[in-house]
């Protein structure tokens, strides 16, 4: 009986641990060699140099130049296939150099984030975790609540005005908020006030709302001199990278009531969070679930295996980095 060979799995090395059901539907698909496993990874990479197709991997696990070379030595610069829009982690000089490609999920978790980020405005400002406490904890039958701050018609400063920063800003703008934003230049075509100066941002904003890139042009970009512009009554929400913040001047500024208060879904080193960030009823703590939904789970993890299909298929990605 004669009939076509199975063509071979494609081979991809998978930089750390995959939400499950992603996990089930790579390896349906391809041939998965887990990298963070192996005691000594850079000796494994530079013995497998071409041996894989490309990469799959989270936006935490990050893609060092050595991972890039070992795809650049196959027979076609392979692909670097990530779940998550952060890549401040990965290498994208050493892809540029040695063409390979690298994809990420923009769009499908947009909605999401920016939820989020209202969500986190409207859980500082109204007190809306500590007035729960106050409720379960059986406080209220002895008094009640304090007041809190408003939300609707406040100033919002957004520092990023990409995807997810303009999907911030429409959701602001649903409660009658004054919007204004911060980045490398100013955008054309779009409503919003630019603001060169983060610290006169900070100084107008009664929340400054932080949705840009993390990595080394953005680390501590919020540092104690835009914590004080912001002030006591002004709410810092970090919807962006851990990094974009100065920790130790965040937990100065709550410590000291230089600011109002916090929303946080992100941190440096995460999954630890600074003690000087815990116990405070003016910290809001989330466990960077800010993309976290079913929905937005299943899209991004579509968009992954779409873009891997794409490229061994086309030799391009369907969203790569702009």
């Amino acid at each position: 009986m004669s009939g076509t060979a199975p063509v071979p799995a494609r081979r991809l090395l998978q930089l750390g641990a995959l939400p499950p059901d992603l996990q089930r539907r790579a390896a349906s698909r391809y041939a998965l060699e887990p990298l963070w496993t192996e005691a000594e990874p850079a000796q494994f990479l530079a013995a497998r140099r071409g041996a894989f197709d490309g990469a799959i991997m989270m936006s935490r696990h990050g893609c060092p130049a050595a991972v890039i070379e070992c795809l650049a030595a196959a027979p076609r610069p392979g692909v670097v296939a990530c779940f998550g829009v952060g890549y401040d982690g990965i290498d994208l000089a050493a892809a540029r150099r040695h063409g390979v490609q690298v994809s990420t999920t923009p769009d499908v978790l947009t909605e999401c984030v920016a939820d989020t980020a209202l969500g986190l405005m409207l859980a500082c400002a109204r007190q809306l975790v500590a007035a729960n406490r106050h409720v379960q904890g059986g406080a209220w039958l002895q008094g009640p609540f304090p007041l809190a701050t408003r939300v609707s018609g406040k100033r919002v400063g957004i520092v990023g005005l990409g995807r997810i920063g303009q999907a911030i800003a429409r959701r602001a703008g649903g409660f009658d908020m004054a919007v204004r934003y911060h980045g490398r230049s100013a955008r054309a075509g779009l409503p919003y006030e630019f603001e060169g100066d983060l610290a006169a941002l900070a100084r107008w904003a009664d929340f400054l709302v932080l949705a840009c890139p993390g990595g080394p042009q953005t680390r501590h970009l919020v540092s104690a001199s835009v914590l004080d512009a912001l002030g006591p009554e002004g709410y810092l929400i970090n919807i962006a990278r851990g990094s974009v913040v100065d920790e130790d001047a965040l937990v100065a500024a709550i410590q000291a009531g230089r600011i109002a208060g916090a929303g946080l879904d992100v941190y440096a080193n995460e999954p630890h969070v600074p003690a000087g960030l815990l116990g405070s009823d003016r910290v809001v703590t989330l466990p960077h679930l800010a993309a976290s939904t079913r929905e937005t789970r299943h899209a991004m993890e579509q968009l992954v295996l779409d873009n891997l299909a794409a490229f061994f298929a086309t030799g391009k990605v369907l969203t790569p980095l702009a």
